[in-house]
């Protein structure tokens, strides 16, 4: 089948990878104690799924969904982005639909970029750690 020059196609992550991903991130936290939300997005930066641990606090959820958004629109994790502002460029915090927090991260499989995931509850590190232990779910 032939391209169409206005047309590309995109490869995103779907609900399966979305819940295993999901999966790893719980089983990764629950091994350590830590009470987390976990949010996994498209290529675009929208939701494909979200969770809370019955035990993280409130607001997890929609910090994950936000680092997780924020992963996907800078394809990039968003620690880069909280980097940016806290050494000296406060300015990003102008950016819209983006979060200065670390713990989200690309989902890359076969080397293409289809979307992010986003902890939230372990704090800081040990967010990303839970999310990029997520991530690599997607290439085994």
């Amino acid at each position: 089948m032939e391209e169409h020059p206005y047309l590309k196609t995109v490869k995103s992550v779907n609900l399966y990878a979305a819940r295993s991903v999901i999966q790893a991130a719980q089983h990764c936290a629950q091994e350590r104690g830590w009470a987390i939300g976990v949010a996994v997005v498209d290529c675009s930066g929208e939701i494909v799924a979200l969770e809370k641990n019955d035990d993280a606090i409130g607001v997890s959820a929609s910090v994950a969904l936000a680092k997780a958004k924020t992963a996907a629109l800078l394809q990039a994790p968003s620690k880069q982005f909280e980097d940016f502002v806290n050494h000296g460029s406060p300015s990003f915090l102008s950016t819209p639909g983006v979060t200065a927090l670390e713990g989200g991260v690309p989902l890359i499989v076969d080397g293409q970029f289809i979307g992010a995931v986003g902890v939230s509850g372990a704090h800081g590190e040990n967010d990303s750690f839970v999310a990029v232990t997520a991530a690599n779910v997607l290439t085994k």
